[in-house]
Parts: C-alpha cells; structure tokens; sequence
C-alpha cells in the first residue's frame, strides 16, 4: 500500500474544521477502497500552526478534563492555559486523537500526523 503525504496551511483555519480534515486523510475514508478495520490512511503535515483561528469565546470558556480515577483527581486546564503551557500543537493533536475511532488503530494513525 503506498501511503501519499498531505500538507495543510493552517493559517485562518477553524480549529474543528482542520481536525477534522485531518482525522478523515489519517483514517483513509478519502480513499475508494476504505475498510474500516484496517489503517489505510496517509500521512499529513500541517504547518503555520501559529495562526490557527480559535473562533467564539473558547478560549475563556473551553475546559480540557484528566483523571486520575481516585477522590479528588480530577485536573481541569482551559485553553489559552494550555496553549501558554504547551502550545498551538498539542491542542490540535487532542482535537485529532477525539476525532478518531477509539480503538487499537489510533496510536498509529497519530504518529503519521506532523505538525510543524
């Protein structure tokens, strides 16, 4: 199977709208011969990350949730906190990783996702 590589301007796009582009090219679903079970998507590479739009009041409002599964571990981050901490990229790999199926084709499907 040949895997073919993508590349994405990031520059003015919404947040969901480019996660979503990006989670269908990763999984294949572009692709004729789509099968579910099996991981025929392609590599994509996004760049200008920095200008990504975050549209509405998300930044203020939109809140990220971890657990620890014990009493009181439950850790809350909002967006701009996470964008100061970890930047533009790792928002954008969580908006992909919920996109895709969870299942044991996902870790793959995410290490052929480049962002720059």
């Amino acid at each position: 199977m040949q895997r073919q590589e993508h590349k994405l301007d990031a520059s003015n796009i919404p947040l969901g709208r480019l996660a979503s582009k990006i989670a269908l090219l990763l999984r294949g679903k572009n692709k004729p011969d789509f099968t579910p079970q099996l991981d025929q998507g392609d590599a994509v590479i996004v760049e200008n990350i920095a200008k990504i739009k975050i549209t509405g009041n998300k930044l203020t409002n939109k809140i990220y949730y971890s657990s620890s599964r014990h009493p009181g571990g439950l850790k809350k981050i909002k967006l701009k906190d996470l964008i100061d901490k970890k930047g533009h990229a790792e928002v954008l790999r969580r908006a992909v990783h919920g996109m895709l199926p969870n299942n044991k084709l996902r870790q793959e499907m995410l290490k052929r996702l480049t962002i720059t």
